[in-house]
């Protein structure tokens, strides 16, 4: 049957009408059952040995145009649909955003499935089914506004199963139900996302806003993505859904083994488990406590086995993210796991008595990173300066102690979805100019450089960012009602709302641009200044930046005198459907993390992949971009990770100093609580924000501020050089290959999981 007949029948059989006759939605949900056919015709991927991904995130996205990619669909899809009058790309708006999420942990942890997939690997990601995940971002009165966000529809990508588990607590048992998404690799066979829901929860206990009563574990376990911790009931229910989510995975884990007949005190040459950030370290206590109380291993026997079985790879170096529980609250909600951590840390102890390695510590709290470091056989950062980081400072008392533990691994981008899916006219060039084969081998992306004089070319790809930028133009237009300018620098940054990522550095040289505009200074041609950010309901101080931004969009779009020369706008509700239509219009690629904080970064990749030129400082994967591309096509500044780190060290840090001492900083930061933002924004936001700059500034906006407005000023002049600012763009493309995901999955597997 033809892929015509195959989707007419299904229409048919579903709304009794023709491909002509159905509208989008009708379209959208048959295609749906489609693809999960063409899917269930292929095969699962096995293997003698597997690996697990365990993960508190999956930011999997829309599927639609990665699976018909994948299954190697898409293109007579859209020809199809083309013909009957009908539009893949409309169709495709209809399917929600499944909300398993938030930022960068989450999007990396959904590339690597895709990417394990494709290279034929056996593995499986394991988490939680979050019915709302994080939130839905509403602006009001430029204020975040967070609402339940609703995606689980009866005919979705989710398979129920017939999975089970009785997971037990100190003060109560609930029982799980596993749901599969597929994770379709290209041109190849089909892995797994388990998801676990529990049977009890109640979706209408959730009340304004996202509040709902913390305590009634039955109904609310898998309801929100990080529930607000800001209190112990908040913490208490992180607890019960990381145990919830590692308890189901060790008995699923341990359930296949025994199915495929595998001996478990062998369990290391079957399955590798592999523990994405902290979030699931409790899986180390589980399995051992399963494998001595249920499977007759001694105490020793199952510590060496768990320990030869699970990885840990460590995503940051903040104390926030580096998660740190109070013994208590494990007495509360897994009390059957303490004897177990304690047993696991006089172990540690007796071995390394240093205080600094020890996993309960003097104030009786579990560090999870030391169980991961101690029970693990290996430990990997995500980009080559974290890695030295966590070598030489963050990590160093236990670098000591297992230096062949340590490895690096730089993080990586399925680029077929970043390029393929939502770039297709980039795509089609690069295809058409040096063939398919980069689909599958990312780095032969390099051969585009030998067309680094071939003006055609390089107006076609100044072309086709032009297209991309009025499709955004379009789609901002009907999303927020806002009217871009499509031949301004579109300067953009999407990334979580957080202060080590400097969001409220980009809102000061926005100020300052804004004031030497009114001043008369003119820039050569006008900028738009994008964000895309939520900021977590605990985190005031990221939500103050929010209002600044929104403070400083309103202010700009009613200045006349301003208004032509610069716009602002940050978007409502970020995720990766609207990352996928920012990326490929952007120019400038804001990456402007204090030095040594972001462990990686992934929109960084995604963005040169794409063509845009990236303003960052040495920090994360920026340092690998650099190398690869060359000081003439990237723009570096700020201080370095070691002149940070050594800050810190020293606490000489004086926000203060740096406003006094310069006219431009202080100017910038005193507009917070001028007149005129005070009029458009909320005193009590704005001064607060004022107050954290001048008197905490914990990670150092003011520092780099005044290099910052340097270098971005090169930046905008060097864009009015048209031939040497599209051959960056090339360049930058052509040497994207190495942020494949691919890579870095092929890097994994040979020097961690040896799964082939």
């Amino acid at each position: 049957m033809s892929l015509e007949q195959n989707l007419n029948t299904l229409t048919k059989k579903r709304y009794k009408k023709s491909i002509e006759e159905c509208d989008n939605k009708e379209l959208y949900y048959s295609l749906l059952e489609l693809v999960k056919e063409k899917t269930g015709e292929k095969p699962l991927i096995e293997g003698k040995k597997k690996v697990y991904y365990i993960s508190a995130e999956f930011l999997i996205g829309k599927l639609m145009s990665n699976n018909l990619i994948n299954l190697g669909l898409y293109d007579e899809v859209e020809r199809l649909l083309a013909a009957k009058g009908k539009s893949l790309a409309e169709i495709e708006e209809i399917e929600p955003e499944p909300s398993l999420g938030n930022g960068g942990l989450g999007r990396l942890a959904a590339c690597f499935l895709d990417s394990i997939a494709t290279l034929g690997l056996p593995g499986d990601g394991i988490g939680l089914n979050y019915h709302f995940g994080l939130f839905k971002q509403v602006f009001k009165n430029k204020l975040q506004g967070v609402y339940k966000n609703n995606w689980i529809e009866k005919q979705s990508w989710l398979h129920k199963t017939d999975i089970t588990y009785t997971v037990e607590f100190g003060d109560r048992k609930v029982t799980s139900r596993l749901y599969d998404i597929d994770v379709v690799g290209y041109n190849q066979g089909v892995n797994k996302l388990h998801l676990f829901d529990v049977e009890s929860v109640d979706e209408s206990i959730v009340k304004r806003g996202i509040t709902f009563d913390k305590e009634d574990i039955e109904k609310n376990l898998t309801l929100f993505l990080y529930p607000d911790d800001s209190d112990e009931a908040g913490n208490l229910l992180r607890i019960y859904q990381q145990y919830f989510m590692v308890s189901n995975a060790a008995r699923l884990i341990l359930q296949e083994m025994k199915e495929k007949g595998y001996d478990l005190h062998r369990l290391y040459e079957h399955a590798v488990i592999q523990i994405n950030d902290t979030h699931p370290t409790m899986v180390i206590p589980e399995l051992i406590r399963i494998l001595v109380m249920e499977e007759d291993f001694t105490m020793a026997e199952a510590i060496e086995t768990v320990r030869k079985t699970c990885a840990y790879t460590n995503h940051t170096i903040l104390a926030e993210a580096l998660e740190k529980w109070p013994l208590s609250y494990l007495w509360k909600v897994v009390p059957q796991l303490v004897p177990i951590i304690k047993e696991l840390d006089r172990r540690a102890a007796l071995c390394f008595p240093d205080p600094k390695v020890r996993i309960i510590d003097g104030e009786n709290r579990v560090h999870m990173a030391h169980l991961d470091i101690h029970y693990g056989f290996s430990v990997n950062g995500v980009a080559a300066i974290h890695t030295d980081i966590l070598k030489e400072s963050e990590l160093n008392h236990f670098y000591r102690i297992y230096p062949e533990k340590f490895n690096n691994k730089t993080n990586g981008i399925t680029f077929r979805r970043w390029l393929l899916s939502c770039n297709r006219e980039l795509s089609g060039l690069i295809s058409e100019t040096i063939g398919e084969g980069y689909k599958q081998n990312a780095d032969e992306l390099e051969k585009l450089l030998s067309r680094k004089d071939d003006m055609v070319f390089l107006n076609r790809l100044e072309e086709i960012k032009m297209q991309k930028k009025r499709a955004l133009v379009a789609y901002i237009q009907e999303k927020e009602g806002v009217s871009l300018n499509p031949d301004s620098i579109f300067d953009i940054q999407i990334k979580r709302l957080h202060e080590y990522k400097r969001q409220q550095m980009n809102a000061l040289y926005i100020i300052h641009k804004y004031l030497e505009i009114k001043r008369g200074k003119k820039p050569v041609r006008p900028i738009t200044f994008i964000f895309g950010a939520k900021a977590a309901p605990a985190y005031i101080i990221a939500q103050d930046i929010i209002h600044l931004i929104l403070v400083l969009q309103d202010i700009v779009a009613s200045d006349p005198e301003v208004s032509p020369y610069m716009q602002v706008l940050m978007v409502e509700n970020y995720n990766v459907s609207y990352a996928e239509k920012l990326i490929p219009a952007c120019d400038i690629s804001e990456q402007i993390s204090l030095a040594s904080k972001e462990a990686s970064g992934t929109g960084n990749m995604k963005f040169m992949l794409n063509g845009a030129v990236t303003l960052g400082t040495a920090d994360g994967a920026n340092v690998e971009i650099a190398d690869l591309v060359g000081e003439d096509n990237i723009y570096i500044f700020g201080e370095k990770s070691e002149q940070v780190i050594a800050h810190y060290a020293k606490a000489d840090y004086v926000s203060r100093d740096y406003y006094e001492k310069s006219p431009v900083i202080k100017e910038a930061v005193d507009f917070i609580v001028g007149s005129q933002a005070l009029k458009a924004g909320h005193k009590k936001n704005l001064e607060r924000l004022y107050k954290e700059l001048l008197n905490k500034d914990w990670f150092m906006t003011l520092l780099d501020l005044e290099d910052y407005i340097a270098v971005k000023d090169k930046i905008f002049e060097d864009y009015e050089d048209r031939e040497k600012w599209k051959r960056m763009m090339l360049t930058n493309i052509a040497k994207a290959g190495f942020f494949s995901s691919d890579r870095t999955i092929t890097e994994y597997n040979r020097d961690i999981w040896k799964l082939k």
